[in-house]
Order: C-alpha cells, then structure tokens, then sequence
C-alpha cells in the first residue's frame, strides 16, 4: 500500500504544481517574457490550460482507485487467501468476474480453484474506464467491503469528482472544446477543487489501508 500512497502523493504534487502556475499566470503573479519583453499569457491559451487541468485531476483519480484496487488482490494473492474464508460482498464480486471469462483459460490459470479463482477473476484494465466519479468509488467501496466514509467538510463527499469526470469525457470524446471547458474555470477555484479532490482520495486510500491492516477482506473479521 505504500507504494500506492507514493505514487498518488507523486501525482498529486505534479497536479498541484501546474494548478497553481495557472493561478499565479491569470494573476499576473508570473510574467512571460517573450523576446526580451514581459507579455500578458494569450488568454485563449489560458482557457486550454485550465481545460487541462480537468484532465490531470480526473487521471489521477482513476489511477489512484485502480492501483489501491490492484493492492487489495496483491494481498490476498500473497497471503495465500482462499475464497471459502473471503467475506461474502467479494465473492459476489468474483463471480461476477468470472462470469465474463474464458472456460479455456481459466482451466488452464486455475490449479488450486480455492485460492487460484481470486487471481485469475481478476483483470486491472477492466476496473474503470473514464467512469470514476464518488458514486462508483462508493459502489466499489461496498463491493469490496472498504469504508467510502470521508470529512464531508473538507471533502464534500467527493461531489466535485462529477464535474471532473464530466469534463474529462467530454474532452476525450469531443463534445467540448478545451475553450468550452476552460472559460468559465478560475485558477483559484481549480486550486480548491483540486485540494477537496486530492483530500477525498487521500481518506479512501486511509480507508483501504485500514481495510488491508485488518484483513477486513476475511468473512471471520466482518462485523455484522
């Protein structure tokens, strides 16, 4: 798990850092010098800036849950956990995966069905895809059996990661333009979501960390 805390504290300073050079580049607090004269940043250029910055955030996001996500079968796979000891909301789950799987390949995968049909129901790329908003980190908190509890006051329950995700489609799909998207953001305003964001995140992964140190995972430490 420290891994994944290092690799989103990474990411994070990176979003951090850019935000805030947008923030300090609308007001004026850094000057571009453009052949030896200090010029105003071309504002159409701000707007694509900010557009990015739905980007930054929302990748960080879904990187963040598929790696936690990828630590919690890491886990059980080095501990040798058998399904029959596993609680009852993931072995719903690795069901439903395997449901979609190859028979010919998961004869070939499965020796020991107990502990092998964990691993082999599992499948990194198929965890998000440009979906992740609180409402499906909630969804995959339950599944799982993690905790989605956060500090509403300084996370707003993860509402903003909506609007993030909304974004970051419509960008990758096309249906706005970076000037749509960035023209009525403020650099301040990004720097507010961006920290609300990175709190909301930062309590999941505390969740699942807590969630890993009590093998929570195990049916015999489910409180009920």
């Amino acid at each position: 798990m420290q891994t994944v805390l290092d690799d989103f504290n990474k990411r994070a300073k990176e979003i951090t850092d850019y935000i805030v050079f947008i923030r300090d580049l609308e007001n004026q607090s850094i000057k571009i010098n453009k052949e030896n004269q200090v010029t105003k940043i071309d504002v159409e250029l701000l707007k694509t800036l900010k557009a990015t910055a739905y980007l930054l955030i929302y990748n960080l996001i879904e990187s963040t849950m598929r790696l936690a996500i990828e630590c919690i079968f890491y886990e059980i796979k080095t501990k040798n956990i058998s399904f029959d000891n596993l609680r009852q909301e993931f072995k719903k789950l690795i069901w439903q995966n395997i449901k979609n799987k190859s028979i010919d390949k998961l004869t070939a995968k499965i020796i020991n069905i107990g502990e092998d049909i964990i691993d082999a129901s599992f499948d990194s790329s198929k965890l998000f895809s440009g979906n992740v908003d609180a409402k499906e980190i909630k969804e995959t908190a339950k599944k799982f059996g993690f905790s989605s509890r956060t500090d509403n006051i300084n996370t707003r329950g993860g509402s903003d990661l909506l609007s993030i995700k909304t974004h970051r489609n419509n960008l990758a799909h096309g249906w706005e333009s970076f000037n749509d998207v960035g023209k009525n953001a403020t650099g301040e305003n990004l720097v507010e979501i961006s920290e609300r964001v990175m709190k909301y995140l930062r309590h999941i992964l505390e969740n699942i960390e807590e969630y890993l140190a009590d093998e929570q995972y195990l049916e015999s430490n489910v409180k009920r």
